[in-house]
């Protein structure tokens, strides 16, 4: 798997960007975001990367942060009928937090203003991702980290980067909660409890 590319950026257009690492030219399809959030045309940059693959081709998608790169794969496994296009729709046309909102309080006409989604869509995916697979409640407790102490909030992401990696909710909420005893950090909590469900 390519989870990142790093290296000088050749050519920046909306939706996709090439990338020119050590001669070697390689198309990334990103979100659509504001200017410059990859960097500048002819600087060195680094763009996170999800490599899908299928039958008939072979894809790279690129993502400014984790939280997105999370999001798009989130949504495509656990939502069904939302491939790589749909997914990276929703990131170009929603910012995050505005769509975490909107699944957590179940709002499918906010969902279905973005293109290319349909009413239909955003109530699956605010079944299959709310109900289904959990994540409203770290999504409601993400949003009011603030009053979560560091060890909540560093068990909270911990659990989303499980659920988006594809564990169920209740199998990563054991591990979590049995890694918060052996450590305090966010990428500790997450390796101890990778160990656990993969052993």
């Amino acid at each position: 798997m390519i989870t990142f590319l790093e290296g000088k950026l050749e050519a920046d257009w909306p939706g996709r960007l090439v990338l020119n690492v050590d001669g070697v030219g390689y198309e990334v399809f990103v979100p659509l975001a504001g200017d410059g959030a990859f960097g500048q045309q002819g600087q060195t940059t680094r763009v996170l990367t999800h490599f899908h693959v299928r039958e008939q081709e072979q894809t790279l998608y690129g993502f400014a942060t984790e939280d997105s790169r999370e999001l798009f794969r989130l949504l495509l496994t656990r939502v069904s009928g939302v491939g790589p296009k749909v997914a990276l729709s929703i990131l170009s046309g929603m910012a995050i937090d505005d769509f975490k909102q909107a699944v957590v309080s179940g709002d499918a006409t906010t969902l279905a203003k973005i293109k290319g989604l349909g009413k239909k869509t955003a109530e699956r995916i605010i079944l299959e991702l709310g109900d289904k697979v959990g994540v409203k409640e770290a999504w409601q407790a993400q949003s009011g980290a603030a009053s979560l102490s560091p060890d909540q909030a560093a068990q909270n992401d911990a659990l989303l980067a499980l659920l988006s990696l594809g564990f169920k909710q209740n199998e990563a909420q054991k591990a979590v909660k049995a890694a918060a005893t052996q450590g305090t950090a966010a990428d500790e909590i997450l390796r101890s409890a990778l160990r656990m469900l993969q052993s």
